[in-house]
């Protein structure tokens, strides 16, 4: 299978995430650059109608959420598998990817993130530290819930690195960034061993804000 267009703005924690299934799965694709003010603009919203990112366009074939861009390209790339064969760990799989989008990225990432990372590094501006506190109790109940789930396995889902390590692994990445990191960790010393191991594979290593910001630039 060939075309793969990935349509992302480079830092993206859930454009990442379909960039590393595709490195996982050995395929070759298009990064298609996003300016971030350019999320409402007519070009983006006729790929995607609620103007956000990721946007996968595959031989005529266009698709935006990024949990559905994962689950399609391990069907259309079945080599490696990223879902368990096994029904209690595939619904282990979906149980966490839900939680990444629901809970950890919605009044966490998109609070802490925004305000220590994106706000001041895109924007220049100053984190508000009040819209930080008062994520901070959620925060410490999701990474409660992660690291109970976790538990001692190497991968979220068990032995294998699935969809739930690819959807987790950018949000948890850019999380480490801030200060609140080490708060939220310091009872989860497992969780931080995860994250050095997933680090490690080629493609998260491939897919830095970094380095997808320079193919972007060269594109």
């Amino acid at each position: 299978m060939s075309g793969y267009t990935v349509h992302t703005i480079p830092g993206s924690p859930f454009g990442r995430a379909v960039l590393i299934a595709l490195e996982e799965k050995g395929a070759p694709y298009r990064l298609a650059a996003v300016a971030p003010g350019t999320l409402r603009s007519p070009e983006h919203t006729a790929r995607h109608p609620f103007a956000r990112v990721p946007v996968l366009e595959h031989d005529g074939f266009r698709l935006y959420e990024t949990q559905a861009i994962l689950r399609y390209l391990d069907r259309v790339l079945p080599v490696p598998p990223l879902t368990p064969a096994d029904a209690r760990r595939a619904a282990r799989m979906d149980q966490l990817m839900a939680i990444n989008d629901w809970y950890l990225f919605q009044g966490v990432a998109n609070v802490i993130g925004f305000q220590r990372v994106v706000g001041p590094r895109l924007l220049g501006l100053t984190p508000d530290e009040t819209a930080i506190a008062a994520a901070m109790p959620k925060a410490h109940t999701v990474f409660a819930e992660l690291s109970a789930l976790l538990d001692r396995q190497p991968f979220f889902a068990g032995e294998a690195f699935t969809l739930a390590d690819v959807l987790l692994a950018p949000q948890l990445d850019f999380l480490s960034a801030t200060p609140e990191w080490a708060v939220l960790t310091a009872d989860t010393p497992h969780l931080c061993a995860w994250l050095e191991r997933v680090r490690a594979r080629p493609s998260l290593e491939a897919t830095t804000w970094e380095r997808v910001a320079a193919r972007a630039a060269a594109a």
